[in-house]
């Protein structure tokens, strides 16, 4: 669930019902809450993990030369147009409004995306036949 970030899956079939699910916001306070007076140890490492990433994440973003390109519908990211192709991009390759980055395949429909800027993709983000989100980032780029 994490590696294609679901947050809640249901199955049920002939008196079978399944569900699991990652939200945790109600189920974990009161569970944190009623174990920290017993460890308080097991409580504080949490938030001191989830803190340095959004921090790291804003670093990042803060460079005005650095863009990244979103995902703009949810599927399956391809980098070239068959097996056998060349990819799209690479790293160090210059991309323009109209450059297509990769392939998205939703619904089996291959859906090629566009830059829709002007710069040097400088990190790809996700692996080739990854499942991803809509607005995930894919590619980092140097702004021309």
């Amino acid at each position: 669930m994490k590696r294609s970030e679901l947050s809640e899956f249901e199955f049920e079939e002939e008196g079978f019902k399944l569900r699991l699910s990652r939200e945790s916001n109600n189920p974990s306070t009161p569970i944190i809450q009623s174990v920290a007076p017993a460890s308080p140890v097991a409580a504080a490492p949490a938030p001191a993990e989830s803190a340095p990433a959004p921090v790291a994440e804003k670093g990042k973003a803060e460079d005005p030369n650095v863009g990244i390109i979103k995902s703009p519908m949810v599927g399956t990211f391809y980098r070239a147009p068959s097996p056998d192709s060349e990819n799209f991009t690479d790293v160090g390759k210059k991309v323009d409004v109209d450059s297509i980055v990769c392939i998205v395949e939703a619904m089996k429909v291959m859906n090629e995306i566009h830059a829709e800027v002007k710069g040097t993709i400088t990190e790809i983000l996700v692996e080739d036949g990854d499942a991803i989100e809509f607005g995930q980032p894919l590619f980092k780029y140097k702004k021309a």
